[in-house]
């Protein structure tokens, strides 16, 4: 790994790293700029990701080619009903000599896509929660650190609710961010198609070590922020709070729960990295307001006169902003 004389060279080097990143993901994923963005943001945060998004839209794809090109183990976990929580984290097995020997689960990994998370129970849901708060695993009593960087994606199909399960808004907590994959462009999907029913297979270049990554992710810890952009994150969040000292009016009559300090911590924690990531040395407004979509989506609740009269999430976030 490169020695950077200064923070403000490690700042210079991670946005042509991310650059570089961006260019192996554009040889096989078409458009979706945004998403790849904001997932690289949270890696580089120490976050995780929650994607809704209808099948066919190459959510597997996506994790898998910037796992290739952050030089990352992947593993793919498919949530199923009769998933159990020791098929993700692994168990005990008894050896030859009668011994008790621990079975690594596909959770020792350091990026971990979950697959319809909301497809299995609360008891399978939990054990995977577990180890994206604690960055490890508990079994029989013993602690299994998890390798780092450890990042989880998990993904929902916003379609099919028949029986699913889903996340409880504690848990949801858990993710960073919650990103919505939208159907591409028309040019977009010409242009995926063309790439897809052909026989060139491109291929995707390492750009960035483990080691790299976690450097990076305590560079984003250490970039200052003006105390007005921290009072700013902290008062959306708290307008958002129906019935408290700082609620919005929107909050009090669209909103049944508002934000936790979690969103107030991550507000900062993405400015500072989209600040970064855009080439600039400290976060302003506009890197609060770049995020905060996707932090607050999940940590709100509408009330039943906001879903009467068809006011989103997105609406009301906006007003707060």
């Amino acid at each position: 790994m490169e020695n950077f004389n200064s923070d403000v060279e490690a700042a210079d080097a991670l946005k042509n790293i991310y650059q570089k990143i961006r260019t192996e993901i554009s040889k096989v994923i078409i458009g979706q700029d945004e998403v790849v963005h904001l997932l690289l943001n949270a890696i580089f945060c120490q976050g995780h990701c929650l994607l809704v998004g209808v099948p066919g839209l190459a959510k597997t794809l996506l994790i898998q080619t910037i796992a290739d090109a952050l030089e990352l183990d992947f593993n793919r976990i498919q949530f199923t009903p009769d998933l159990m929580p020791s098929d993700i984290v692994g168990s005990e097995t008894l050896d030859k000599e009668r011994n008790f020997q621990f079975m690594q689960g596909p959770i020792f990994a350091n990026i971990i896509l979950a697959d319809e998370i909301n497809r299995t129970p609360p008891k399978t849901q939990a054990a995977l929660l577990e180890s994206m708060q604690e960055f490890a695993v508990t079994i029989s009593g013993k602690k299994y650190d998890l390798s780092r960087p450890f990042f989880v994606l998990a993904t929902q199909n916003p379609i099919e609710q028949e029986g699913t399960y889903p996340l409880p808004e504690a848990q949801l907590d858990r993710f960073m961010y919650n990103l919505i994959l939208d159907y591409p462009s028309y040019e977009a999907e010409t242009e995926i198609v063309k790439r897809t029913t052909s026989d060139i297979k491109p291929k995707v270049n390492k750009v960035i070590s483990a080691e790299e990554i976690l450097y990076f992710q305590q560079l984003v810890r250490r970039v200052p922020v003006p105390d007005n952009v921290i009072e700013y994150a902290v008062k959306i969040v708290h307008k958002s709070r129906p019935m408290t000292t700082h609620a919005a009016p929107e909050a009090n009559e669209y909103l049944e729960w508002g934000a936790g300090p979690r969103a107030s911590q991550n507000l900062i924690l993405g400015a500072k990295c989209n600040a970064l990531l855009n080439g600039k040395y400290s976060p302003d407004i506009e890197d609060i307001k770049a995020v905060a979509l996707p932090i607050m989506r999940h940590r709100i609740v509408r009330n039943f006169k906001a879903e009467a009269e068809r006011v989103s999430l997105e609406d009301i976030i906006k007003k707060l902003l």
